[in-house]
């Protein structure tokens, strides 16, 4: 019996000329490729939930690819609002910021470790973080920023505190006035945060280098996070969409937040991209699949959705350019 399916077409690049991202998308999808094609379907989904108007749309990512230079793919989907929520983690705003001052270098998965430590410089898989272009750095411009920051609370932030939202802002509003960010300020992702006013969310905001200068700072100052705050600003937003949609990097706190804060939306998330190397079979959250957390409501029965086994720092480019020449 002939299957009644779309036909596998070969994958071919006229003339040997470059091809466009979107083209090799698109072919991926008609080659039926395995991974390749899940790439493809990814796409078009993240498309459908861009033109729905009535849609919610959240972008959740690790920290570890802001290390690398997907962080300017994040910067440029931030740049251009295409999302209304983010979720982060601290570690963002460790590697962000610090780049903007800083630089981190290539390495290799196989250095020597215990030299490497010997000589002051962090490995990040085969990414190279000097302690002066990570912890010391954060540390001289977070004793500037702090101060600023908490003359800079309002009535209610002095009372309660502040949401890490609103915290990312004002990092965002201190890069915009520090002398020494302008050359690369716009290569930010905190500052285009602040600068569209999307709000990001750090649901552990003590977890990496920015919190441990936080948390010097509050020894001696009454400063502290709400994140109820942050709570609050996501139940509005998801109880009140008609439609929601996601695309979730990897996994951890950052992707559970936006799952489980839609599963409080009548049918969950509607569309939902998940880009992933976990596996699902040690009962992890970051390597669930979709199909799971449908189980939980958090994903709608309806929706449509596609788990891609992939390193982000080669699919979330790939997905960025052909979303972009489509999105035009």
């Amino acid at each position: 019996m002939k299957p009644k399916t779309d036909v596998v077409k070969d994958i071919s690049f006229k003339d040997g000329k470059p091809a466009a991202a979107d083209d090799v998308v698109r072919q991926y999808y008609a080659a039926g490729g395995f991974t390749a094609k899940k790439l493809g379907v990814a796409v078009e989904i993240v498309e459908r939930m861009f033109k729905d108007k009535d849609c919610l749309k959240f972008f959740s990512f690790p920290a570890c690819i802001n290390a690398t230079g997907t962080r300017g793919v994040v910067k440029d989907m931030i740049r251009r609002k295409w999302f209304d929520v983010i979720m982060g983690t601290c570690g963002t705003l460790d590697h962000d910021i610090a780049r903007i001052y800083t630089d981190y270098y290539h390495g290799d998965f196989l250095m020597d470790d215990k030299q490497l430590r010997d000589e002051g410089i962090n490995r990040l898989g085969n990414v190279l973080v000097p302690n002066e272009s990570y912890g010391m750095i954060l540390e001289d411009k977070f004793k500037e920023f702090m101060p600023k920051i908490f003359a800079s609370f309002s009535d209610e932030q002095k009372k309660k505190g502040i949401s890490t939202h609103e915290f990312v802002w004002k990092i965002g509003e201190c890069i915009d006035k520090d002398n020494g960010a302008q050359k690369k300020k716009e290569e930010s992702i905190v500052w285009w945060l602040w600068k569209n006013q999307i709000p990001m969310v750090l649901p552990a905001p003590t977890d990496g280098s920015v919190g441990y200068q936080v948390w010097q700072f509050a020894q001696d100052h009454d400063f502290r996070f709400n994140l109820l705050a942050d709570e609050t600003m996501l139940s509005d937003k998801t109880w009140n969409a008609k439609k929601s949609g996601a695309l979730i990097i990897g996994g951890g706190i950052s992707k559970h937040h936006v799952i489980w804060w839609n599963q409080f939306k009548q049918g969950g998330l509607d569309y939902a991209v998940y880009v992933t190397t976990a596996a699902e079979w040690d009962g992890s959250l970051s390597g669930a699949q979709p199909r799971e957390a449908v189980s939980w409501g958090k994903i709608g029965k309806a929706a449509k959705f596609v788990n891609v086994e992939e390193d982000a720092t080669i699919a979330l480019p790939l997905i960025y350019a052909a979303l972009n020449e489509r999105m035009k």
